[in-house]
């Protein structure tokens, strides 16, 4: 066991230290950015546009899928999210990314088998179960209500 506990050593040694502080100060700093990029526009539309706060949000939402699916397209996404890990993925932009990027790789093999079969190749066991908790909770909400 002593050439074991060599070569764990020596993997040890020449293996990368992560920099978790750092890390976690460059997603807490891009996932802010964004959040306040996400309220810039909210103001925008509530403000300067004149919608109601839940027409605003949506729109909100809309717009910031939309940004985020526009810099996946344009390979800037990936680059921020090297850098910002979780504070790029966590927001609704993260969202929009794992969709497009498995849609981006296999455009080659056209829209349908290619784009259309692999777009929620990440993002649909989200999804799925997402649908389908909201459908069971709402059901049993449902029927709870009816009963008490």
């Amino acid at each position: 066991m002593g050439k074991k506990d060599d070569y764990n050593k020596y993997v040890d040694q020449v293996s990368p230290k992560p920099t978790y502080v750092k890390n976690y100060i460059l997603a807490f700093i891009v996932g802010g950015i964004i959040c306040m990029i996400g309220q810039g526009i909210n103001d925008f539309f509530m403000k300067v546009i004149g919608l109601d706060k839940l027409a605003a949000s949506s729109a909100t939402s809309i717009t910031l899928i939309f940004i985020g699916s526009f810099l996946t397209g344009l390979g800037v996404y990936d680059l921020i999210g090297k850098r910002a890990g979780a504070g790029s993925i966590i927001p609704i932009t993260g969202f929009a990314n794992s969709i497009v990027s498995p849609a981006m790789e296999f455009k080659r093999e056209g829209y349908v088998l290619g784009v259309g079969a692999n777009m929620f190749k990440i993002a649909g066991p989200v999804l799925v179960y997402g649908i389908g908790s909201s459908i069971l909770f709402g059901f049993i909400y449902y029927i709870v209500k009816i009963f008490i």
